[in-house]
């Protein structure tokens, strides 16, 4: 397996820390790099893997207590957690902080390279700039998709010390901008340039591929424009959806945009779920949740088992509380408990006798999703072992030569599903089944899902069919589909139930709080996250502005690509 190497580059007009694919070389002299050797090349990487993995502190705290989350994918609360579900949908600003932090602070590394590229910059290289432009467009559809208004059009520039906050609909119509300039610069070409003028392996999305780059800066495109569709105000997503269906987009299994894992680096530098996991155990451990494996298990979906292992199961006996409200809600809860396991197809056995009631299921066979959001009262009978966990390849230990799991950076998968959901809504023309099925294909060839099992899916599975049914059916299964295929990719997937409502009961909050967490918005569904403390400290009346206009700092407060 090819592995990032941290490479110095000791290079007297710059002095800046680069990196590069292979850690064999981790102890070249960097006083070796002679003036012309000395590249651009070097200075992509870090941009890289620090957008799609930051070190840990950023990586647990938006990543796994905020996106993965909220998107229902990864879920916290069982008994040996630290913390009940309802963490991150109450305020802490703590952990806000470091997700505002880690967007806020990660545009310096990019303009370094931005800057580098530039006409008249130290390595200027047009195709490595719009390398750089495309990249720039993924990160700020991630940062604005996080937190509405961001500072954008005056970020990173010198003579601007406190930059405005500029509207979702700026920021969405400047990345497009971006994006077309990017791929047009691109035309035809193949490498940014040849010897130390290749991008290469430096480059640990594409290879240093412009074409892979564009057809990814393409799909991108589409993705934002099919986002702001029915956004007040919006006036350019039909002519950026037509010109970007027009154009090559991400296409079959062959041209997913995944980023390896470093396996040696330290979590400080570079961190995977594996080191929340491994280092806390099952304190920090997480299940799955609740409509993600429902929608898997019932439609015999073959990327269960690749996403998750069953129940770990077992025998557990709960004790009635002495008196007070989890007294009187005790019945209730263990019911619930109960109910959930049911519903899933576990063979339930139960002994109760009023104040004691033991509750048992077999072991490693069911597949069974944890609800989302319960509270602490309840969490004392929300045994781990009653649900599932990670598959093994999501938090392999580092250091060890496991298998991690790649981040998904971008999926042909992803592309098949937006043409798909062009078609049903009329914008263009073609076989939305096809399409369907091709983004269903991709997706599970992802996960390496044998042929016949994809097939057989396909042939079989009512989430695989949009041959008949409303449009409202059909986009449904389109969404759904989309969030599944989202695994890992928290952002995406919290989008992914923001913009189109589904899965419709994630989307719905919760509401019974004997059982559910309300958090700081009463249980609905969290639209964004708060800025953090320091936009308030550094920037105050430019924030203010921004809030002036959005509308409250608060988790609800729906962003503009949401809004009806």
């Amino acid at each position: 397996m090819k592995r990032y190497i941290i490479l110095l580059l000791i290079i007297s007009a710059l002095g800046v820390v680069g990196c590069t694919k292979t850690f064999e070389d981790i102890n070249k002299n960097p006083n070796a790099i002679t003036a012309s050797e000395a590249s651009a090349r070097y200075f992509i990487t870090v941009p890289q893997f620090k957008l799609f993995a930051p070190d840990r502190y950023p990586y647990w705290r938006i990543h796994l207590i905020h996106c993965d989350r909220f998107a229902g994918h990864f879920l916290f609360g069982h008994n040996y957690s630290w913390w009940n579900d309802e963490l991150g949908y109450s305020y802490n600003s703590a952990y806000t902080d470091a997700g505002w932090g880690f967007l806020a602070g990660y545009f310096g590394q990019l303009d370094n390279f931005l800057k580098l590229t530039a006409a008249g910059g130290e390595f200027e290289n047009e195709y490595m700039y719009a390398v750089g432009l495309i990249m720039k467009g993924m990160y700020y559809q991630m940062y604005t998709d996080v937190f509405g208004e961001i500072p954008y059009s005056e970020a990173g520039d010198p003579d601007i010390l406190l930059p405005k906050f500029d509207t979702q609909l700026d920021i969405y119509k400047g990345i497009i901008a971006d994006l077309d300039a990017a791929m047009a610069t691109i035309g035809n070409a193949t490498r940014t340039g040849d010897g130390v003028a290749d991008l290469g392996e430096n480059d640990i999305y594409c290879g240093g591929d412009l074409q892979q780059w564009k057809r990814m800066a393409n799909t991108l495109k589409l993705r934002i424009a099919m986002r702001a569709m029915g956004a007040p105000g919006n006036d350019f997503s039909a002519d950026a959806i037509s010109q970007a269906l027009a154009a090559p987009l991400l296409s079959g299994p062959g041209d997913n945009i995944l980023m390896e894992k470093d396996n040696i680096i330290s979590q400080w530098t570079s961190a995977a779920y594996s080191d929340v996991w491994q280092n806390f155990g099952d304190a920090a451990g997480w299940t799955l949740g609740k409509e993600l494996v429902d929608y898997m298990r019932d439609n015999n979906d073959p990327r269960l088992p690749k996403y998750a292992k069953p129940a770990k199961g077992g025998t557990f006996t709960f004790v009635r509380p002495a008196s007070g409200s989890d007294y009187d809600l005790f019945p209730k809860r263990v019911d619930f408990i109960e109910q959930t396991l049911t519903d899933a197809g576990a063979v339930v056995t139960r002994v109760d006798d009023g104040d004691n009631v033991t509750l048992g299921i077999e072991g490693n066979k069911y597949y069974i999703g944890q609800p989302v959001r319960l509270n602490g009262f309840i969490r004392p009978l929300v045994r781990m072992e009653f649900f599932c966990t990670p598959a093994d390849v999501i938090y392999a230990k580092k250091g060890t030569g496991q298998k991690i799991r790649e981040e998904l950076v971008m999926s042909s998968a992803e592309a098949s599903f937006l043409k798909t959901e062009a078609i049903v809504r009329n914008l263009t023309g073609g076989n939305a089944q096809e399409e369907f099925a091709a983004g269903i294909t991709s997706a599970m060839k992802l996960w390496n899902v044998a042929d016949g099992a994809i097939a057989t899916y396909l042939a079989e599975a009512d989430l695989a069919d949009i041959t008949a049914g409303t449009t409202d059916e059909k986009l449904e299964k389109i969404a759904v589909q989309r969030w599944i295929a989202a695994y890992t990719d928290g952002f995406e997937a919290w989008a992914i139930v923001r913009k189109t409502g589904y899965p419709a009961s994630l989307a719905a909050g919760v509401t019974d709080f004997d059982i559910y967490g309300p958090g700081d918005i009463n249980g609905v569904y969290p639209e964004r996250l708060r800025y953090g403390s320091s936009a308030y400290s550094q920037n105050g009346d430019n924030l203010n502005a921004a809030i002036g206009r959005q509308g409250a700092d608060a988790m609800d407060t729906k962003l503009w690509f949401s809004k009806p």
